[in-house]
C-alpha cells in the first residue's frame, strides 16, 4: 500500500518514480500509465486515466490521495508543475507548443486548484476580525498596485452599497497622501501578491501610525503581514516576477466577496431592503430577457 506523504513541493514525477516498487499492483498500474507519457496524463479525465491503466476509478483516486492531492484535478495540477515550468510572461505552466484545449484546461486546472488551497489556508478567526473592523469603519480605502488594483477597483464597487464611505486607490502617490490623512476610524485595505512593494509597505506603516486600522490581503509571512492588523493570508503557486499573476487575482477577488458577504450578513435583515432598493434601481436600464 502506498506511504502518504505530506511534503507537495517535491517534483512529484520523481517521486512517482521513486515509490514505484512500493506500491500494490493497481497504483502501480496506474503509476506507470502516467511515467508512460506525463503530458498526455494532465489532460485525461479520471475515466480516461482509469481506463488507460486498467483500473476502476476509486484506484486512481485513492493513488492521488497517497501522493497528497486532494483528488484527481488537484494531481493534475501537481503534475502540470512537475512537467513544464511554463512560458516566461504568459502564464505559469502554459507551453509554447500547448493548444487551445491544452492551455485553457491548464489555467482552469490550476485556478480551481489555487481557490481550494486558499479556502483550506484562510482563517475564519482574521475574517472575521476583519468584517468586524469593516462594519465599524467611518470611512474604508482599498489599496492596491499593478495587477492588484483591478481587485481594488471590484472592492469599492462592492462595497460603496453599504453607506460607508468607500474609495479605492491605485496609485502610489494618492494612497501616500490618503494614509497620510487617515486617523482612528479609518480601513484601509491592502491587496499585494507578494507583499514586498516598498511603498505599499511604507504607505501601510504612515497609516497605522496615524491611527487607522490596516487589514492585508497578500502572501502569509511576507514583510506587509508585519506592519498591518489584519492579515488575511493566501499565497498561490504564482512567480509574478516572471509569470502573468492569473489565480492569486481571481483568489484575491473571491476573498474581496467574502468579505461584502461578511458585511451583508451583519448588517442583518433589514439592510437587506438598502441593497434591493440599489439593484432595482438597474432595472429601468436593461432590455428584458430574451424570449420574454
Amino acid at each position: 500500500m502506498a506511504v502518504t506523504h505530506s511534503r507537495r513541493d517535491d517534483n512529484l514525477l520523481e517521486e512517482i518514480q521513486t515509490r514505484l516498487d512500493s506500491l500494490n499492483k493497481s497504483e502501480r498500474k496506474v503509476a506507470e500509465a502516467i511515467l508512460r507519457d506525463p503530458s498526455a496524463a494532465t489532460r485525461y479525465s479520471i475515466a480516461a486515466l482509469a481506463r488507460t491503466a486498467d483500473v476502476s476509478e476509486p484506484t486512481v483516486n485513492r493513488f492521488c490521495r497517497g501522493f497528497s492531492a486532494s483528488g484527481f484535478p488537484d494531481f493534475k495540477i501537481r503534475l502540470a508543475q512537475s512537467i513544464a515550468t511554463g512560458t516566461p510572461y504568459i502564464g505559469q505552466n502554459v507551453e509554447p507548443d500547448d493548444t487551445v484545449a491544452e492551455f485553457s484546461d491548464k489555467i482552469m486546472l490550476t485556478t480551481m486548484a489555487t481557490i481550494d488551497k486558499a479556502r483550506q489556508a484562510l482563517s475564519p478567526k482574521e475574517l472575521s476580525v476583519a468584517i468586524d473592523y469593516l462594519i465599524q469603519a467611518k470611512q474604508i480605502n482599498f489599496f492596491g498596485m499593478g495587477g492588484s488594483a483591478p481587485v481594488a477597483i471590484d472592492a469599492q464597487h462592492k462595497f460603496f452599497r453599504f453607506n460607508i464611505p468607500v474609495m479605492c486607490y491605485d496609485d502610489a502617490l494618492m494612497q501616500r497622501m490618503v494614509a497620510a490623512g487617515s486617523s482612528t476610524g479609518d480601513v484601509i485595505v491592502i491587496i499585494s501578491y507578494t507583499g514586498r512593494t516598498k511603498e505599499i509597505i511604507e504607505i501601510a506603516q504612515d497609516a497605522r501610525a496615524n491611527g487607522a486600522t490596516v487589514i492585508a490581503i497578500t502572501t502569509p509571512g511576507s514583510p506587509l503581514t508585519e506592519v498591518c492588523n489584519v492579515v488575511l493570508g493566501v499565497s498561490a503557486d504564482e512567480d509574478t516576477e516572471v509569470y502573468m499573476p492569473m489565480a492569486s487575482r481571481i483568489v484575491h477577488l473571491t476573498i474581496i466577496d467574502i468579505l461584502a458577504t461578511g458585511v451583508t450578513l451583519k448588517r442583518g435583515e433589514d439592510f437587506r431592503d438598502h441593497l434591493k432598493k440599489i439593484k432595482d434601481s438597474l432595472k429601468p436600464t436593461r432590455l428584458p430577457p430574451a424570449g420574454q
